[in-house]
């Protein structure tokens, strides 16, 4: 008898090592057939010319508005009036709050939701003390024939000025869209936790008249190339269907003070200490959600078979994938909530005890959490019942945008005809965008930069040396003629 059952599960284990061989060799991207679309029409020149003047424009946002200044945005609105005269005759434009911009590109039937294409115009400041050690002035937009460098060269008056370019193109193609399309472009979107968003500010001005906009497409990660030797060579390109939630707790304990030649067993810090060890000792639970399962799936579809043997058997590999995850950081933000301590304070002196000692803990939460429960998580962890707690600033996660909608197929389709390589996958975005303001009048909102660059360029967004290389540039504006054309032409 005991044979016969090992008999049996020898029998079972080859024929599912069979069946996943099979599975394995079947297991391919799914076949999308795609017309090549002709080259689009595209001043390259142009493009490189007006991104370097746009850089040169010092637009930087602060969370004190007394500290920005104001003329430098006003010499941007004048720089795209200039630059984009046919947007300037057939478009109208308004000033929305103290520097965002609102055009209407008016179409056949302004019955039918509208398309809305986001840009932020402002940038981050440079870091004092920092100038000196960029290759070539953060505000020259120096073009070298390769790179165009300065602040805001990635994040974000590229895809700005694309979407610029590719609105002034079609005007001139002569293209008549059949609905309304809307360029909506905020003026702090770096500050994060403003109290007033310009994006928020443009969003309930359409709401006001009752404008819906079918699909909303703002800046998001690059696409970026995915190698390695012997298993894949491709690109991948993530189109974000959500983004996080941000919060900044501060973490207070109140104690006497006093001389700290008489200290007691534990000082207000001390007992801080052990409140931040139960924060990290104790994370946030993780889970797989639906699109990292998609990405995996994506991902694993196209690397080599033997390879594949294993990437088809995903399902199986859910507990050690999460492990897996959970031991890398910028995997382990894409499944949980992080938690990171940033900032400590205790007394003035050294010879003091603190009276007020207090941490600062960033936390990024999941979409479908709340800053309430985040809030609770302190408090359950922290197991400590004289803490005080103080959101600094804050705002809940997005909610997932679809990817059965007409706006996600769109560029998913444009990329796989720019580039058969490209593997779309959706993701989750770790920072904010304006998109997040637009979820009152928009169910179908996506975060996509269509700029290959590497991991080592994307770094540089919002440090020393930010820049891109000139050669994408012409394709962003033609990812951008296109989806207009594919979102508002029909």
């Amino acid at each position: 008898m005991p044979v016969l059952i090992l008999k049996l599960v020898l029998i079972l284990f080859l024929g599912f090592i069979g069946l996943t061989l099979i599975r394995a060799y079947f297991y391919q991207p799914k076949k999308i057939q795609m017309e090549k679309l002709p080259d689009e029409n595209v001043d390259a020149d142009r493009v490189a010319e007006n991104l370097t003047r746009a850089i040169q424009i010092k637009t930087i946002s602060y969370p004190n508005d007394d500290d920005v200044d104001w003329a430098e945005f006003e010499k941007f609105h004048d720089f795209l009036d200039e630059a984009y005269p046919l947007v300037k005759e057939h478009l109208t434009r308004e000033k929305v709050d103290k520097a965002s911009l609102l055009y209407r590109w008016e179409g056949e039937d302004s019955s039918l939701d509208a398309l809305g294409l986001l840009s932020h115009i402002d940038v981050v400041p440079v870091s004092e003390g920092t100038e000196d050690d960029w290759t070539h002035p953060a505000f020259e937009g120096h073009n070298d024939g390769e790179f165009i460098w300065g602040r805001g060269a990635l994040d974000m008056k590229n895809h700005l000025v694309c979407v610029m370019e590719a609105i002034e193109a079609l005007l001139a193609e002569g293209f008549k869209p059949k609905r309304d399309i809307y360029l909506c472009f905020g003026h702090n979107e770096e500050v994060v936790g403003a109290d007033r968003a310009g994006a928020k500010s443009i969003m309930e001005t359409l709401r006001d008249r009752g404008v819906r906009l079918e699909c909303v497409l703002d800046e998001g990660g690059a696409i970026l190339p995915v190698e390695v030797k012997g298993v894949i060579d491709k690109k991948l390109a993530g189109i974000g269907i959500a983004e996080k939630g941000y919060a900044d707790f501060k973490i207070s304990i109140n104690e006497k003070g006093g001389h700290s030649s008489q200290p007691p067993n534990h000082t207000g810090l001390g007992k801080l200490a052990k409140v931040i060890q139960r924060l990290e000792n104790n994370q946030f639970k993780a889970t797989l959600p639906k699109f990292v399962t998609d990405l995996f799936d994506r991902i694993g579809r196209n690397v080599s078979y033997p390879v594949r043997i294993v990437t088809c058997n995903l399902w199986m590999m859910r507990p050690l994938i999460k492990a897996i995850m959970k031991r890398i950081p910028p995997a382990a933000s894409l499944i949980r909530t992080t938690t990171a301590v940033t900032m400590a304070q205790g007394s003035p002196a050294a010879n003091v005890l603190p009276q007020n000692a207090n941490v600062t803990v960033n936390f990024r939460h999941m979409p479908g959490s709340t800053l309430k429960d985040v809030e609770r998580h302190i408090r359950k962890v922290a197991k400590n019942k004289n803490i005080e707690l103080e959101l600094l600033q804050g705002k809940d996660p997005s909610k997932f945008s679809p990817t059965d909608s007409r706006g996600f197929k769109a560029i998913e389709k444009l990329c796989i005809q720019a580039d058969p390589d490209n593997i779309v996958a959706p993701f989750l975005v770790m920072g904010g965008t304006d998109a997040y303001f637009y979820e009152p009048i928009c169910d179908n909102i996506y975060r996509f930069a269509p700029f290959t660059v590497n991991t080592q360029l994307l770094l540089c967004t919002h440090a020393t040396d930010e820049r891109i290389p000139v050669k994408v540039l012409a394709d962003g504006v033609t990812f951008f003629k296109r989806f207009t054309r594919e979102m508002a032409g029909k």
